[in-house]
């Protein structure tokens, strides 16, 4: 065992008296379904913060901040803010943390996701003070070094854009949000290769962009492992130095509501097959976007089987039996104030053809009533213990607790959702699906497109009809004016030439004119050689002429 002394700091800490000032906490209504993982929420000083106390020699404690790609003010900010937590700060050096975290048998992570940001630690658990203080130190106190940017944070985002070119999965996904959302949730989780992230990212600019991102009202504090009222004194000792409001010099942090598109891209790539069919999903429950029958919906669908020597009671597993080099899995993804219900097909791209098909055959069975009250049944119970579990899960509800106290400034009520799933009706999953194939689509493709379908040769609708009609009246409109397609684009390079500046116009001039002849042969005989350009201005003429008469 280390010695305590050896961590003086920490030593002092612990023995000093609890604040002065009370912390403004609440215990939240637990029955015997969720006894075992409801949260304590408090608040202290400004800071949110929740724990539950499970017993055990182990704690693990996080910081959630609304730092995630959605929030992030330039492209590789959010990666940035990840890479650089536990390097220098103005206390301790980054060699420092690392010894006296191993010293304590302590593991240090990182992540982001599309709205979070997520710092942390697990450790033993009369540790608590010491890590508490770390996280505290790393928000407020963080140098964000010029080398270190350069040398160290730089380099492993390269890195990482460059592991995603590989990754078909990865891109589909970024592609299905992209597409879905356009920005906020629309951005890649990580910067592509294509994205100047060097241009952004500076560390003057990531440092003023920490004091958002970690502003009181845009974090909280979650442990699991811990007493609620340790984590509420040490809460309000080590967490004065965070500013209460973000800087007011700096692009502010935006919150526009979601809005979904739908739409179609793809990616050509030799590095395997990827399709993605999304839909509107359903948000989170604390959002107040929650839709419980999205949920038994996507169990419904399924695809992948959780019961060894069995395929599963889901439809899709059973239509994708005979395509066994095609994975299909469906995932509802759920954020603050959106969602999107994914059905993500990995494989040959012959199998990932037909697989397509049979999903959207599936959604139009389901629409339509073509089911069984056994597999409602079987879709409700396997949600609920979807939900319940990430709940139930250290790691997942860490994530799912902080953001619900940053957001609404409640955790997820767990009782809550599980009665709403149990709710759900034959109706409810039937209306759901209507209306999914009545919308529009996300249809993300990575892969081999010449096998792969378009969208349109599934039975999915993916562009607006506004747009539809508006880009066949932009398409047609030299048809109408009676041009040919290479007249047509003459026309329009002599326009370019035009509004060039003299010197440069003469060139380009010089580089269209063209002298090409050609005869006509009548009963053997050539005719008279005649100009193409003479001959083509000719006939423009007499067309005109024709049509105003």
């Amino acid at each position: 065992m280390v010695p305590r002394a050896w961590l003086p700091r920490a030593a002092q800490r612990t023995l000093r008296p609890q604040c002065s000032r009370k912390p403004n906490h609440r215990r939240t209504l637990a029955s015997g379904k969720s006894a075992g993982y409801s949260y304590e929420t408090g608040e202290v000083n400004g800071v949110k913060f929740a724990s539950r106390d499970i017993p055990g020699p182990t704690t693990q404690l996080a910081l959630v901040a609304r730092a995630g790609t959605r929030f992030q003010v330039f492209p590789g900010f959010a990666e940035g803010l990840e890479k650089f937590a536990f390097k220098s700060t103005y206390k301790r050096s980054s060699l420092r943390i690392t010894r006296e975290a191993e010293l304590l048998g302590a593991e240090l992570f990182a992540y982001h996701s599309r709205e979070n940001l997520v710092i942390g630690a697990k450790f033993l658990r009369e540790d608590l003070p010491y890590f508490t203080e770390l996280l505290g130190e790393v928000i407020s106190k963080t140098k964000f070094t010029r080398h270190e940017l350069h040398e160290e944070v730089i380099r492993v985002i390269k890195l990482n854009q460059k592991s995603i070119l590989a990754n078909t999965d990865q891109m589909a996904l970024n592609s299905a949000h992209s597409v879905a959302f356009h920005r906020g949730l629309g951005t890649a989780l990580h910067p592509t290769s294509s994205v100047p992230i060097t241009q952004y990212l500076h560390e003057q600019d990531l440092a003023t962009f920490s004091q958002a991102a970690y502003a009181k009202p845009n974090f909280a504090i979650v442990a699991n492992g811990a007493s609620h009222d340790e984590l509420a004194k040490w809460v309000g000792e080590f967490y004065n130095d965070s500013p209460a409001t973000p800087p007011k010099d700096f692009p502010a942090i935006e919150t526009k509501p979601s809005k979904y598109y739908g739409g179609e891209e793809r990616i050509a790539h030799d590095g395997g097959n990827n399709m993605i069919i999304a839909f509107p999903g359903s948000g989170a429950y604390t959002g107040g976007h929650y839709k419980p029958e999205i949920a038994v919906l996507s169990s419904l669908l399924g695809g992948q089987s959780y019961i060894k020597w069995s395929p599963g009671f889901s439809l899709l597993a059973r239509a994708c039996s005979a395509q066994t080099q095609a994975h299909v899995s469906t995932r509802n993804l759920s954020y603050s104030d959106a969602g999107l219900l994914t059905i993500s097909m990995e494989g040959k791209a012959s199998h990932i053809r037909e697989a397509s098909q049979a999903v959207v055959d599936i959604l139009k069975a389901i629409s339509g009533g073509d089911i069984m009250k056994d597999d409602i049944q079987k879709a409700i119970a396997k949600a609920k213990f979807r939900t319940l579990e990430a709940g139930q899960n250290i790691g997942t509800g860490l994530e799912l607790t902080g953001a619900g106290l940053v957001q609404s400034g409640k955790p997820s009520n767990l009782d809550g959702i599980a009665e709403a799933i149990e709710g759900v009706t034959e109706d409810a999953v039937k209306k759901a699906a209507k209306s999914l194939l009545e919308g529009r689509a996300t249809v993300s493709t990575v892969g081999d497109l010449f096998v792969l379908p378009f969208a349109e040769e599934i039975g999915l609708h993916c562009l607006l009809n506004t747009q539809t009609s508006a880009r066949f009246t932009m398409s047609s409109a030299w048809k109408a004016a009676g041009l040919t397609y290479n007249r047509y684009l003459a026309v329009a390079a002599r326009v370019v030439r035009r509004s060039l500046k003299e010197q440069p116009r003469l060139q380009a001039e010089r580089r269209g004119e063209m002298d090409l002849r050609f005869a006509k042969w009548t009963n053997g005989k050539q005719g008279e050689n005649k100009s193409l350009a003479n001959a083509n201005a000719s006939a423009m003429v007499e067309g005109a002429h024709d049509k105003q008469q």
